[in-house]
């Protein structure tokens, strides 16, 4: 693809493709060029640095939160969704998770979802300041919740690169069970299936952490009134 036809919104959308593959790691002007078709310097004269890039792919799925209605439900249904919305996005791009750690990140995608989230906590009732607060421990939550995950495809992907990753995860897990069982509720749980189910993928532990904290706004709502 010639200089002159590649525009930026292409080379995000395939810096984007490139990350949810190869992960911040398989990142460079040389590989996002050969997706392009052109050469790595067309994509500078677009984009100077990586850091740029990953700014502005990073940026660019924040688009894909959904935000509710807040006229049209209630700001307790309307924070489930949208933090739902924002797990899933994270998620399915778990280099921004990591990218948090190592790069500046921000733009109007970004802002566009803060500035509904504190639109949220403040129909919700709380002044500003608190929404502030309010929107802060959910972003936390629901970003630390998606980490698991983002750490997960980053592991196995490092350990495809020497091995037999799923071998090395399984090994590893056995003798993580073997120190664990030193530990009397930990053992417990190894023991009881039902609870070795949890363990192994806690597919609720997400909205029963998210409804725990909703519940606590509730109550300190309901005691300022």
């Amino acid at each position: 693809m010639a200089r002159s036809t590649l525009t930026p919104d292409q080379i995000v959308r395939a810096a984007i493709e490139l990350l949810d593959e190869e992960g911040l790691d398989g990142l460079n002007m040389r590989s996002l060029g050969a997706r392009l078709g052109t050469a790595a310097t067309a994509v500078y004269w677009h984009i100077k640095t990586k850091d740029e890039l990953v700014r502005l792919a990073g940026d660019a799925v924040w688009t894909e939160v959904e935000l509710p209605d807040l006229d049209a439900m209630d700001w307790r249904a309307a924070a489930t969704a949208m933090a739902g919305s924002m797990h899933a996005m994270l998620t399915r791009h778990p280099w921004l998770g990591q990218a948090f750690g190592s790069h500046l990140l921000y733009g109007p995608g970004k802002s566009r979802h803060d500035d509904h989230s504190l639109a949220l906590y403040e129909k919700a009732g709380f002044s500003p300041a608190d929404a502030d607060r309010a929107a802060a421990a959910v972003f936390v939550y629901v970003l630390g919740s998606a980490l698991g995950a983002a750490a997960q495809v980053s592991l196995t992907r490092r350990l495809s690169k020497s091995g037999d990753p799923e071998k090395e995860l399984a090994d590893t897990m056995a003798a993580a069970a073997e120190v664990a069982k030193a530990f009397p509720r930990l053992r417990a749980r190894l023991d009881d299936p039902a609870a070795a189910t949890y363990t192994a993928g806690p597919d609720d532990a997400f909205s029963f952490g998210l409804r725990a904290t909703l519940d606590g706004f509730e109550a300190a709502l309901a005691k300022s009134r």
